[in-house]
């Protein structure tokens, strides 16, 4: 029986290319499969006839945007997840999402391997890779650009000589990657981390610095999840779809950083993701008002950590998914609305409510009707500061 590879299928130049440069290094048949996550461009349906075209013998599109946004970003904003407490996981966010749709295609096509077109130097070739072994550990992954050395220039001759229906004209000098929940840009002259990024690279945002109406929208969430924009009622999609209008038109969003890779590099990256930094910058400001101190302190420890396990590949760890559930029940509060000023590049929270606030007006008061009994404040402080108080009599009088 002739063997099977289910192939993470974009519709680009390079997984057109891999179609066939598969076949030729392994005899196998091909199996593509594109997901859908909200990145734009072609029409499923396009694509999948275009897989069928390069070779294929069997081609698969899901439309997961709103999978995407329900299973994997909306844990990213309970999380308050920025890697490096910038990075918003954008790209980290989509790979399990893909993996999860080509494991289930290698499983319906009895596909005994899965291959993607990352290259040996990022994250996503850990990212899918691990993912897979988790969900298939009898699957075995390649990647062509890595494990077969197929280099840009030799896909191109590749595909005119083949005749593919693919362009093969000179490529963008940006590395590209985006989905509903952002945009990622890097290599060219972005490289050096000297230059700055430039307004052509953004296509999520507007420049901030450009004069205009402020915006305000109230965002509403229960139990962590965002409910409703304005009073209407949203999916957590439409969410962030309409937050990455509103925000992006005021040029939030844009991250310039040089971030530390999982293969041990420093990269720089250029991010634009106005609705997830929007709805996290409300979520996290709804804890301050309904998640108690203690809980709250350790939530902070828990999102770093679970931003990093998500950053490395690492989303159906055991780990992970443990983490899961403690996001969740310190969520249980974490309802209310949120006020916001959307200008200038920046999300300005000004404004709070909820019914499930721990926040006491009479304790917090400093006027009249205060019934925080302040009597028995200095007794707090002396047991309090009683430990280094001990030991600061110790270390003067041994003259430390």
């Amino acid at each position: 029986m002739t063997e099977r590879v289910v192939l993470a299928y974009s519709g680009g130049l390079d997984t057109s290319v891999a179609i066939g440069w598969i076949a030729e290094e392994t005899g196998a048949e091909v199996i593509a499969v594109a997901v859908d996550v909200g990145q734009g461009g072609e029409d499923l349906d396009v694509i999948r006839k275009r897989a069928l075209a390069c070779g294929a013998v069997e081609a698969e599109v899901a439309d997961a945007k709103d999978e995407f946004a329900d299973e994997y970003c909306l844990p990213a904003i309970k999380a308050n997840a920025l890697y490096m407490d910038r990075y918003p996981l954008v790209s980290a966010l989509s790979r399990p999402t893909i993996v999860k749709h080509l494991v289930a295609a290698a499983a319906k096509h009895g596909a005994s391997i899965v291959a993607h077109g990352c290259t040996g130097k990022g994250n996503d070739q850990v990212r899918f890779e691990a993912g897979i072994q988790a969900l298939g550990p009898h699957l075995k992954c390649i990647a062509p650009v890595r494990d077969y050395a197929m280099t840009r220039d030799k896909a191109i001759a590749f595909a005119e000589k083949a005749n593919l229906p693919i362009a093969t004209t000179k490529k963008s000098p940006y590395s590209i990657d985006q989905n509903v929940f952002g945009r990622a840009v890097e290599t060219g002259f972005l490289e050096d981390i000297w230059n700055a990024p430039i307004e052509d690279i953004y296509e999520y945002t507007s420049n901030p610095a450009t004069p205009r109406e402020a915006d305000e929208v109230v965002i509403s969430f229960k139990e962590g999840v965002p409910v409703a924009i304005d009073g209407k009622p949203v999916t957590v999609l439409q969410a962030i779809q309409q937050l990455n209008e509103r925000a992006g038109a005021q040029g939030i969003g844009r991250i310039d950083m040089v971030e530390d890779r999982l293969v041990g590099i420093k990269s720089r990256e250029v991010y634009e993701a106005p609705g997830a930094i929007a709805l996290i910058a409300a979520h996290s400001e709804l804890e301050s008002v309904t998640v108690e101190r203690e809980l709250a302190r350790y939530k902070r420890q828990v999102e770093q950590r679970w931003s990093e396990l998500v950053y490395d590949g690492l989303w159906f760890s055991p780990l992970k998914r443990a983490l899961d559930g403690f996001i969740n029940e310190a969520n249980r509060h974490v309802t209310g609305d949120i006020r916001m000023t959307l200008h200038g590049g920046r999300a300005v929270v000004t404004g709070r409510k909820s019914e499930e606030s721990l926040y006491d007006f009479n304790l917090a008061t400093y006027d009249s009707g205060d019934t925080f009994d302040q009597s028995k404040a200095q007794g707090f402080i002396d047991i309090f500061a009683l430990s280094a108080k001990i030991a600061a009599k110790r270390d003067l009088a041994g003259g430390a």
